[in-house]
């Protein structure tokens, strides 16, 4: 595995891989990687890539300073764990790197009516921090492929937006399925900040989810959402949504649409961490 730290290396080195024919897959990350990152990787080896894997935790796409100043950073055991996985590239950037001319000055995205919902109304300015770091990193290593987590699914659409914004037909979205522990729990990043009990608890977001599936055919949403929103309650969670939207475009809806494709979406907190999760129905 080699490993780049400035962007304009590791820019000059794909492009002589790109000359000769190779096609790059890209994985960006933010760090503290675990399975679900391994199995993007192995998606990209099963298609033939040069793998490209970023770690760079983003300050900008962070509304709450004190979930940036705890996200859990682990970059030795990343290394370890992306040469075990045979990744091809590393590119560990610094904040001047990615941001040459500082955070305040590089250029922002409108992603609409995605950018107003759901997480986007949750956490206002992430999604623009996404799409400033997103964007900057294509332009670094200019993928011919681009592989997310099934988990962030709206992040994935915003990334699709981004990708329309910029006019890179070229590149190929690949949203792989999310990767779950034993319990459904969705694998995170920020698991790791649970503490046991927390963690215990915390695969019911995913039998809320499974809920509404299993209720898509038979049941009243509105009444589905409400029982999920009482047990996480009674639990000790803090839910910020529950929901269900067109997969395509993820407008909201208030009961099921079997015309449409449709995804469900959930967020709470339980203490101080934040979980977020999916499943299509």
């Amino acid at each position: 595995m080699v490993i780049f730290k400035g962007a304009a290396e590791v820019h000059s080195f794909l492009k002589k891989q790109t000359e000769n024919n190779i096609k790059i897959g890209f994985i960006p990350t933010m760090g503290a990687l675990h399975s679900g990152h391994i199995s993007l990787l192995k998606n990209a080896k099963s298609d033939g890539m040069l793998t490209v894997c970023s770690i760079f935790l983003n300050p900008t796409q962070f509304n709450d300073k004190k979930d940036f100043e705890k996200y859990p950073i682990s970059t030795d055991a990343d290394i370890e764990l992306l040469l075990n996985a045979d990744c091809d590239v590393l590119f560990l950037p610094s904040v001047d790197e990615i941001y040459p001319e500082g955070t305040d000055k590089i250029k922002s995205f409108d992603f609409g009516y995605l950018d107003t919902i759901l997480e986007g109304a949750n956490r206002p300015g992430h999604f623009k921090g996404v799409g400033q770091v997103v964007g900057r990193l294509l332009e670094i290593v200019q993928p011919h492929n681009l592989y997310l987590g099934q988990k962030d699914y709206q992040q994935c659409m915003v990334i699709n937006k981004l990708k329309e914004i910029l006019h890179l037909d070229h590149l190929q979205l690949v949203i792989c399925p999310t990767l779950r522990e034993a319990d459904g729990l969705a694998m995170s990043s920020r698991n790791r900040r649970l503490s046991d009990p927390q963690r215990t608890l915390a695969g019911l977001l995913y039998q809320c989810l499974i809920s509404i599936q299993t209720k898509k055919n038979t049941g009243d949403f509105s009444i589905v959402k409400k029982e999920c929103t009482d047990l996480l309650t009674a639990k000790g969670f803090s839910t910020e949504y529950i929901a269900i939207a067109n997969a395509d475009n993820l407008k909201l809806l208030d009961s099921y649409d079997d015309s449409v494709p449709m995804v469900a979406l959930i967020a709470a907190k339980i203490g101080e961490i934040r979980l977020i999760d999916n499943i299509l129905l």
